[in-house]
């Protein structure tokens, strides 16, 4: 009887001081590096697949205690996907509580105003974190949002963009397609003058052409001014970004009098009437504004100051003398547009 007392003596002590090395073991901080953890969860992911890396990594100690609480507390059933930054003095309780919240870390991606298609593409590629499945502008993907137009440009609203590791490059533009709809439907409801387009279509490709020729705010809803009562009275745009587009890779940056006459070139705004065949970049909010709601006003012309503006003129006689001004007598720091920010 004795002995048995004692063995229950020892047990109980033994069991006591696994019990204690487990709970300040537990209670210990993990061995996290100064400049923090980042671990990655991917679908598919199960809670005993996180506590091997995190051991591997030398982050945690014990694998069967991290799976246990995990168990116990039903993170093994609710795990989120998404990259974690695990950083200062945890515990490993409270390493698991920190995935349990699905605190993922989120980025940033900026698509600018009036860039291409094309160069949008190129961004997404370099944005860190975010997977690039789409071929290219002419992916069969983007070109379904085009509904059998020939090319899905403009198709997209400029915007910054927040996603999570793991995002594609298709979910990104299908989320700025769905918001560039969005806005241009809402637009196209509430526009109030009579305006020469067919379909919210042609206000995109307006809007595009606005964006490309300034980028001084006070300016768009006057440039689409000038190009909707071009349209109206059976003229031709003639403006440059157009034709520039319409060149692709090709262009050079030097535009000349060949390139303006090129009939071939269904972008040719100087050859050929009406709205060209598609938008010509991604025009932001305030060029789709402008081009359902031009300002009103007489002026069929405008032309370059050299510091980012415009004069814009009534007659074919004043524009002349506008561009002998500002144009052909060029200062050396001319430019034909503000620095895009």
């Amino acid at each position: 009887m004795r002995r048995l007392i004692l063995l229950c003596i020892v047990a109980s002590l033994v069991l006591g001081a696994a019990g204690y090395a487990v709970w300040t073991q537990w209670q210990q901080p993990v061995a996290m590096p100064e400049e923090g953890y980042y671990l990655e969860v991917t679908p598919g992911d199960t809670l005993s697949s996180l506590s091997r890396r995190l051991a591997e990594d030398g982050i945690i100690r014990s694998r069967l205690l991290l799976n246990w609480y995990g168990r116990l507390t039903g993170l093994d059933a609710r795990l989120q996907s998404g990259e974690y930054r695990l950083e200062g003095s945890l515990t490993t309780p409270q390493v698991l509580a920190h995935i349990g919240r699905g605190n993922v870390i989120s980025y940033t991606v900026t698509l600018p105003e009036g860039i291409t298609l094309d160069r949008a593409l190129a961004i997404l590629r370099h944005a860190p974190g975010l997977t690039s499945i789409l071929s290219g502008p002419a992916d069969d993907r983007l070109l379904a949002l085009a509904e059998g137009r020939e090319s899905a440009e403009g198709l997209f609203l400029p915007e910054t963009y927040r996603y999570e590791r793991g995002t594609t490059d298709w979910e990104v533009l299908r989320r700025a397609h769905e918001d560039l709809m969005a806005a241009l439907h809402r637009l196209w409801n509430e526009r109030s003058l009579p305006l020469p387009y067919d379909q919210p279509y042609d206000a995109l490709i307006m809007a595009s052409i606005v964006e490309r020729e300034t980028g001084v705010s006070r300016e768009r809803r006057q440039v689409a001014g000038v190009f909707v009562r071009r349209l109206q009275s059976g003229m031709r745009l003639q403006t440059d970004p157009t034709v520039i587009y319409g060149l692709g890779a090709g262009f050079d940056g030097n535009l000349t009098r060949a390139h303006l006459r090129d009939i071939d070139n269904p972008y040719n705004s100087y050859r050929h009437g009406g709205l060209p065949p598609t938008p010509i970049a991604l025009p932001g909010l305030a060029a789709l504004y402008a081009a359902l709601n031009p300002e009103e006003g007489s002026a069929l012309y405008f032309v370059a100051r050299g510091d980012g503006t415009h004069v814009f003129s009534d007659t074919l006689e004043e524009h002349q003398r506008a561009v002998q001004q500002y144009q052909l007598q060029r200062r050396s720091d001319y430019r034909s547009q503000p620095p895009r920010g």
